[in-house]
């Protein structure tokens, strides 16, 4: 079951956002974002990651979120939970939760702060694909995390049936080569900015920010590549290139929420301590976005 998932996981999967109304999650709005992202065809739906600002959600909240998204997909694109935790335990208890839902696999963040060394990544892993029940995709970001999976754990690791990927956001297109040169393991982009590149290097994909935004274009752009219609594609990138730059302007989610909310899709709220864009910042954001046509 776990590697048949290897050849679904291509495309565009949206990190998505979790909508606030009050300080409260507000569960209908997110429905509607999961309407959204499935009438543009998206592949699958990634929720309670970075973008879904996990680290302020109850776990209670954070359930539900994940529940709510797979009710609501109802088996119409895959749903990538995710279960990340910088405690092995927690990672565990919340992933066999995400399985009683309903996810079709887990997002695995690389443990932050604790900075665990190599060995320590690796059992750290290892017991969450022998314990959680789902089929995992690691997350390497360390940017956030304070550490990166090094190419040779990925490797190791790939060996295990129920590691099936690896969201790549450390920046770098070689890091795509790199692995793949090592072991047989399905590498979806991190970077907006970098989709095409990491494509072209051998990536499936991308687990996507600017898709909760331009779900239809960001589809329409990696399914162009993956046809071998690359002048297509990069028309595209080119078109949307300074979206994705911008969303990231300041940290992730606050453009991007931003960016939804002038469209009037959520709230433009946030939890302590992510608060609000400059107005500098927003002022940028928002030129950008009436330059490609979406404001």
């Amino acid at each position: 079951m776990e590697r048949d998932l290897v050849m679904e996981l291509k495309g565009v999967f949206t990190a998505i956002v979790t909508p606030f109304n009050k300080g409260a999650v507000d569960f209908g709005k997110l429905k509607e974002l999961v309407e959204m992202q499935i009438a543009a065809k998206i592949d699958g739906l990634v929720p309670v990651g970075t973008t879904g600002e996990s680290p302020t959600l109850s776990i209670e909240e954070h359930m539900e979120v994940i529940e709510t998204v797979i009710n609501t997909a109802k088996k119409r694109c895959l749903v990538i939970a995710g279960t990340g935790a910088n405690s092995t335990a927690e990672a565990i208890e919340l992933t066999e939760s995400a399985k009683k839902v309903g996810a079709d696999a887990s997002l695995q963040v690389t443990p932050y702060y604790n900075k665990p060394t190599q060995e320590g990544l690796y059992r750290h892993f290892s017991i969450i694909a022998e314990k959680g029940g789902l089929p995992i995709v690691l997350y390497n970001v360390p940017g956030r995390s304070g550490v990166a999976i090094g190419v040779d754990t990925i490797a190791r690791l790939s060996k295990n049936q129920n590691v099936i990927a690896v969201k790549e956001a450390g920046g770098s297109v070689e890091r795509v080569s790199a692995i793949l040169d090592e072991c047989d393991i399905t590498v979806l982009s991190g970077d907006d900015s970098l989709t095409i590149p990491m494509m072209a290097v051998g990536a499936k994909g991308i687990i996507s920010v600017a898709s909760n935004v331009i779900p239809a274009e960001i589809k329409k752009m990696v399914d162009a590549f993956a046809k071998g219609n690359v002048a297509e594609a990069m028309d595209l990138h080119k078109k949307y290139y300074r979206l994705m730059k911008d969303l990231f302007i300041e940290t992730n989610p606050i453009p991007v929420k931003a960016a939804m909310a002038y469209m009037g899709l959520i709230e433009g709220e946030y939890r302590l301590p992510l608060c609000p864009m400059s107005e500098k910042n927003a002022q940028t954001l928002k030129d950008t976005m009436k330059r490609i046509g979406i404001l």
